[in-house]
């Protein structure tokens, strides 16, 4: 069974800028599709775990701040941020 996927305002604002603020914007588009199928398929064994809950996911160029809620299979993205 799936996860859904939902990204707070505050991570697609941060999407959002990325995206216009890149060069490679495919590549952007890209790895935010990559995130969004890792996450709907298996969040709570991607990326590396964090305190709090709190997981990191990278898919280059970008990351993210995630958690995952197994009561109603959901992984929420809080923050995204590019990498070098």
């Amino acid at each position: 069974m799936k996860f859904t996927v939902v990204w707070r305002p505050f991570a697609e604002q941060q999407l959002s800028q990325l995206w216009l603020q890149a060069n490679d914007r495919a590549g952007v588009s890209e790895a935010a599709d990559r995130i969004d199928s890792l996450l709907q398929n298996d969040p709570q064994n991607e990326g590396e775990s964090r305190g709090g809950g709190e997981r990191i996911l990278i898919a280059a160029p970008l990351a993210v701040l995630y958690r995952v809620s197994l009561d109603d299979r959901t992984a929420t993205v809080w923050a995204t941020w590019r990498i070098s």
